[in-house]
């Protein structure tokens, strides 16, 4: 009697998405980390690990990776704000915004480099455009490796390509702020800066874990916009994991990085979710 009374609707219902990242996830996971720390005779090893630390890249592509997501978050995160509180006003014209803000989500990662980087290219359209109005004489080297508008370049890419994730969660939970919390703070004479300080953001924090948890995870895995716009100029962790697959032949190296990307990922999630805590209410 009590089989026939258990609900296992719920259960089916999540069968097909717990076997999806059985084996596109957990599967891969347990995949990348055997390499990592086993070696070909099957006992586990640390000398890929070493390895790894003692690359001469690792270095460069560990710093790079980490000045790319300082530089890219917090724009991102800056602009989607901007946009989604534009878009709580409910401006004329603000439900077409929508939909051109969330242009880029159709986009991949690749299409977006190639984008850029013909935008940034030596005859590209930059260059195009400042030689038709005068202000160049001759083409500039924008993807020049030796400046740092290699890195301008793959941050702009990055904003552009990107924002539109954050502004697509924090408008989800802009929406789910009852109007009544807001309209009271301002019968209560608070002022527009006041009200997205005391009102807003405390009761959009649960979003904004989320947006920033997935855009910093995203940005510790570029890999298409650093290798559509730079080539090999720049390195970035995906970048060496992805060389040593392919053209160094070492599952076992790349496998290295991919663990050392995913402790990364591990760990900023970690800090997001301890900083951005949400204290659930106590109900009586």
């Amino acid at each position: 009697m009590r089989w026939k009374r258990f609900n296992w609707e719920p259960y089916l219902l999540l069968l097909p998405s717990t076997l999806y990242l059985i084996l596109f996830f957990a599967w891969p996971m347990f995949q990348a980390f055997r390499l990592a720390f086993q070696a070909d005779d099957g006992h586990l090893t640390l000398a890929y690990m070493q390895r790894m630390f003692n690359d001469v890249m690792f270095s460069k592509a560990l710093r790079n990776t980490v000045l790319l997501i300082t530089a890219i978050v917090p724009i991102q995160f800056i602009l989607a704000l901007i946009m989604a509180l534009l878009m709580m006003e409910r401006l004329r014209g603000s439900d077409i915004l929508v939909y051109i803000y969330s242009i880029p989500l159709a986009i991949s990662d690749l299409a977006a480099g190639i984008i850029w980087f013909s935008i940034f290219t030596e005859r590209g359209y930059l260059n195009s455009l400042l030689h038709g109005l005068g202000i160049l004489g001759k083409p500039f080297l924008f993807l020049n490796y030796q400046t740092n508008w290699p890195f301008v370049a793959i941050v702009l890419a990055e904003v552009w390509r990107a924002t539109s994730i954050v502004f697509v969660i924090l408008v989800a939970g802009l929406q789910s702020i009852p109007r009544d919390y807001i309209e009271a703070a301002q019968i209560l004479g608070a002022n527009w800066f006041q009200r997205v300080w005391r009102v807003i953001l405390p009761l959009l924090r649960p979003s904004i874990q989320t947006a920033l948890i997935l855009r910093t995870i995203l940005a510790v895995q570029v890999f298409a916009v650093v290798r559509a716009l730079v080539g090999r100029g720049m390195t970035v962790l995906a970048n060496e994991a992805y060389l040593w697959y392919s053209e160094y032949r070492s599952p076992h190296l790349a496998a290295t990085y991919a663990m050392f990307i995913l402790t990364i990922s591990l760990a900023t999630a970690f800090i997001y979710l301890r900083a951005l805590r949400v204290k659930e209410e106590i109900r009586l």
